[in-house]
């Protein structure tokens, strides 16, 4: 390819590209992203590096970076110190019933993934879990062995000071919520909302 290779490349394909390495909490390969894209896997390379330039030369609030494990967004080291104030100031402030609901699951079932959260709630939780990191509540704590090994996330020492516990073994026990009756099947993927519905009716009754 010759002249920019950014510019180069569809408008879709730009689009679909920043946004991907906006989703991913991981770097992103670039073999695995060119086949996304359904493009050679130079072209995809020629165009990140060009990407690359283009947020230095542009001054952007983010750099492209590539690591060993990929292509992945960071912030601008020359905001650093305003991106620290930003977060610190954060952690102050009150949780949102929703980063209280993902901290509480969290809390009970860790080590958890993100995707395990999101089916507890019904609702996405990335939002809500990034929030949490960001207060230092939770942190990655490891991966999950399952196909394409997934963050675990668990509760920090942090979290433990804010509600003066010694040991995550202290947290009071759940309430009892069990149905008469032998325990229901594990809930496959993408159940757990059916399941809540039917577990609230069978208290209900």
């Amino acid at each position: 390819m010759t002249g920019d290779d950014w510019t180069a490349l569809e408008p879709w394909a730009q689009r679909a590209v920043e946004a991907i390495l906006f989703a991913a909490d991981e770097p992103v390969d670039a073999h695995a992203l060119a086949q996304v894209l359904e493009l050679p896997t130079d072209r995809v390379v020629a165009a990140l590096q060009a990407h690359r330039r283009r947020c230095v030369d542009e001054g952007r609030g983010f750099v492209l970076r590539e690591t060993e494990d990929g292509w992945r967004l960071y912030t601008d080291p020359g905001s650093a110190a305003y991106v620290e104030r930003f977060v610190l100031s954060g952690r102050s402030g009150r949780l949102s019933q929703q980063a209280l609901e993902t901290l509480a699951i969290i809390a009970w079932k860790q080590p958890v993934t993100r995707s395990e959260v999101s089916e507890i709630r019904g609702v996405d939780a990335d939002g809500a879990v990034r929030s949490l990191v960001n207060r230092g509540l939770v942190a990655e704590v490891g991966r999950d062995p399952s196909p394409g090994q997934p963050l675990l996330y668990g509760t920090t020492p942090a979290f433990l000071e804010r509600l003066g516990l010694a040991d995550i073994a202290d947290l009071p026990a759940l309430p009892d919520l069990t149905p008469a009756g032998p325990l229901p099947a594990e809930p496959g993927p993408g159940g757990y909302r059916a399941a809540r519905r039917d577990l609230a009716d069978q208290v209900g009754d």
